[in-house]
């Protein structure tokens, strides 16, 4: 059974993870444990894992780096990021271990700290005890991350503080054999803070990899937060995403995320708009081909009244991809002035490709604006024989409606440089050439 291999770990390696960490995560180590022991791991009969064989996902035999073995990689060397006018704080994550060696620290405004949760929770424990672990649900998964994580990524943005720059953190999967990576993301905005972030996920070596990731983020009044999140890795990597946002009054979030190279792919978010006022614009693309599988899991919680939500997802399966979209919008009973929109549209370019969709909506309030919807479907044969018409032949017809289809959730993308970017990026993607930058040395 998958589960009892993880339970014997932790129970085998506890005191090493624990002496590897700090004592503010090591808090919540135990009760994590014991959560996921008392539970059962999801199988398809669970309602929000019906799409997605976690079981079969979490089954190998992987490794661990618990002992924090240094990686031999200068990611400083191996990654050259090529976005053109996009100037960006550059950090790494090498695994699930925050990367802190070479280049000195950057400019950050006072008070703004990003950079290890270890050593952050080590400087400034009540500000992660505080936070950490506190929005995440206690489902199996999020259990699992928290029992075994040891480090990963704290952005800390004070009262009224902005960030102007963006903050882009590359998370590199680096091993000479199969490993499971942990990873823990921890954002706190505190009122009128802003703060953007691009994550960028690559792998340097062909092997397999499992991924958890969990990544919590509390958005404080009137503070604002984008999350660019941009899946480049390959067909051996397993990854679980479970992300967790609260909202406090009239907060805006923008969340994006992006699938372009893949194995098996589960991104589960869960936001709460917990403050009158506050909006939420979440949008997400899929490309994927062969065989691999992208399931975006979302809940949107509209706790409070006079609150705004916009859900845009698109997906285009080829060969014997496989997907899944499942959103479900609450409105609670005191929820009043609810504004809700949820569209999922997705193109299956062979018979063989298979789409699962399911828009959700729970209205417990009488005064809102909700809709939502969804469509499945191939290119429409009256546009490609109106190119063909015009001397286009039909791959590059197909290739262009294709690229027009998901431009619709690029251009939501605020960053001009790197809408552009991904513009280029979705074009290659869909030629079939890789899509690293030129002088990266990271395997695609």
């Amino acid at each position: 059974m998958p589960k009892k291999q993880y339970i014997d770990i932790f129970c085998e390696c506890r005191e090493i993870i624990n002496r590897h960490s700090a004592e503010a995560m090591n808090a919540k180590r135990e009760a994590a444990f014991e959560a996921f022991r008392d539970a059962e791991l999801p199988t398809r009969k669970v309602e929000r894992y019906k799409y997605t064989d976690i079981q079969k996902m979490l089954a190998p035999n992987y490794g661990l780096n618990l002992n924090r073995l240094e990686i031999p990689v200068n990611p400083y060397d191996a990654f050259k990021c090529d976005v053109p006018n996009l100037s960006t704080l550059l950090y790494f994550i090498v695994n699930d271990q925050f990367y802190d060696k070479v280049l000195p620290k950057a400019a950050l405004p006072e008070g703004v700290y990003i950079g290890s949760l270890k050593a952050f929770a080590e400087e400034k424990p009540e500000i992660v005890e505080k936070h950490y672990g506190q929005i995440a649900e206690k489902d199996s998964l999020t259990a699992l991350n928290t029992m075994l994580c040891q480090d990963g990524l704290m952005v800390y943005v004070p009262k009224n503080v902005k960030v102007d720059k963006t903050v882009q953190v590359i998370n590199i999967l680096r091993s000479d054999v199969p490993l499971m990576v942990n990873r823990r993301v921890l954002v706190v905005l505190e009122e009128g803070a802003e703060v953007k972030l691009l994550f960028c996920d690559h792998s340097a070596d062909d092997r397999d990899f499992l991924t958890t990731q969990v990544v919590e983020a509390n958005v404080g009044e009137h503070a604002q937060l984008e999350m660019y999140c941009l899946e480049e890795t390959h067909y051996k990597n397993n990854r679980i995403s479970n992300v967790y946002i609260k909202q406090e009054k009239e907060s805006v979030v923008y969340h994006n995320v992006i699938t372009l190279h893949n194995g098996n792919t589960r991104n589960q978010l869960d936001l709460t708009l917990s403050g009158e006022g506050s909006e939420c614009f979440l949008n997400g693309c899929v490309i994927a081909d062969k065989k691999q599988h992208v399931d975006n899991n979302t809940v949107i919680d509209h706790a409070v009244g006079s609150c705004t939500s916009h859900q845009l997802y698109k997906y285009v399966l080829d060969d014997e991809a496989t997907g899944a979209f499942a959103g479900r919008i609450l409105v609670r009973k005191d929820a009043q002035k609810t504004s809700s929109e949820e569209t999922n549209r997705n193109l299956c370019c062979t018979k063989n490709a298979r789409m699962w969709t399911q828009p959700m909506l729970e209205i417990y309030a009488d005064d809102v604006k909700c809709s939502h919807g969804s469509t499945v479907g191939q290119l429409n044969d009256q546009a490609l024989f109106y190119m063909r018409q015009r001397g286009i032949t039909e791959k590059e017809a197909k290739t262009l409606l294709q690229q027009a289809f998901v431009y619709e959730v690029i251009d939501q993308i605020a960053l001009q440089p790197l809408r552009d970017r991904l513009h280029y990026l979705v074009e290659k993607r869909f030629r079939g050439e890789l899509s690293k930058c030129e002088g990266c040395k990271l395997c695609k």
